[in-house]
């Protein structure tokens, strides 16, 4: 019980999602010394839930990866898995007798009514009963801990990650993005050659003439396409992609690498599924879209500046738009890291 009691106080000192899915796998292995165990977080995609295996105990041993940038290569959609999903589907443990004799479990985490995780465990058929109960003790303070968590990284109205968590994501993405560059460089012509002009993308979006919307019905109103809004979102853009809702009713996406056509593609996919939607009471609403790759020396400030000059000058010529820095600059429509935005009204 002392063992248990200090590794829950290990857990309970951790305010990052990586530090914490780790000092739950290391709790887990001294205490239950696991066959395996794997810490899944969980993603909805508009077609379904991505798992993405971020910490566990497997054949090589113990493992953790970052838990803010899900990679592809350990991500898979939760229908592969029955027992995973059936663990959603119940919200509750469920259980599976391996061939061994040994037992599988799986534990969903749930947090306002969406699953943002999945602890699955294979424990041996001896496994004495008063360790289960242990088990389930430590899975359910690792539910509430990871769930409080949640919330404060939550903008509570719209789902999307929160203004406050946004510098510490997108120092995350460009430590990637730079490793990326580093790796490449290093790698020589052919790497650079296979990966092509893939970028991290930065896009700042807003709400076109939202003012009048409140203005003209309301604040609850206002609330509801700004629900509306986020979930279109979610919808548009893929699981792995880092979506916030930046105060009022701009919001921000920090996409994968993908080329600049790709990149252009997404965003008027986003575009015009906003401009296709008949929000409730108000009709339709469209979005105005600046957004910019992701350099190896940036700071948040000067990525975000950049997204700014292009989201201005969508706002400057005629709104429902989206527009890249870079192409702006190439073409001479802006100068970089133009600090002249104009007087415009952007609601």
């Amino acid at each position: 019980m002392l063992k248990l009691i200090d590794h829950i106080v290990r857990i309970s000192a951790r305010r990052d999602r990586t530090e914490i899915n780790t000092a739950l796998v290391e709790a887990m292995a001294d205490i239950f010394a696991p066959a395996s165990l794997c810490v899944y977080r969980c993603f909805s995609s508009a077609s379904t839930t991505i798992v993405f295996a971020c910490a566990g105990i497997d054949h090589d041993g113990v493992f953790s990866r970052n838990a803010y940038l899900p990679e592809r290569r350990f991500s898979w959609p939760i229908t592969q898995d029955k027992l995973l999903r059936q663990a959603k589907k119940t919200g509750s443990v469920v259980t599976e007798k391996l061939s061994n004799g040994s037992q599988r479990l799986a534990f969903p985490v749930n947090a306002a009514n969406q699953l943002i995780y999945l602890v699955d465990v294979v424990i041996s058929e001896n496994f004495p009963p008063e360790k289960r109960v242990l088990l389930m003790g430590l899975i359910e303070y690792f539910t509430h801990h990871i769930a409080l968590l949640d919330y404060g990284e939550t903008d509570t109205l719209t789902g999307l990650a929160n203004r406050k968590t946004f510098d510490k994501h997108l120092f995350e993405v460009m430590g990637k993005a730079a490793n990326d560059e580093l790796s490449s460089m290093v790698s020589g012509q052919q790497r650079r050659k296979a990966n092509g002009n893939d970028r991290h993308w930065l896009a700042v979006c807003d709400i076109d003439h939202f003012k009048h919307i409140n203005d003209n019905h309301g604040h609850l109103i206002g609330d509801e396409v700004l629900v509306m809004f986020g979930r279109l979102m979610r919808e548009s853009f893929r699981y792995d992609d880092q979506l916030f809702r930046f105060g009022g009713e701009e919001f921000v996406a920090v996409l994968q690498p993908a080329k600049q056509t790709n990149v252009h593609a997404v965003f008027e996919r986003f575009r015009t599924a906003v401009e296709a939607h008949v929000f409730s009471r108000v009709g339709h609403v469209t979005v105005s879209i600046g957004y910019s790759q992701l350099l190896l020396n940036d700071t948040p400030a000067d990525v975000i500046d950049r997204a700014d000059e292009a989201l201005y000058y969508a706002k400057q010529h005629g709104r429902n738009q989206s527009a890249c820095f870079e192409t702006l600059v190439n073409t001479g429509k802006l100068r970089p890291q133009s600090s002249e935005k104009g007087e415009i009204e952007l609601f």
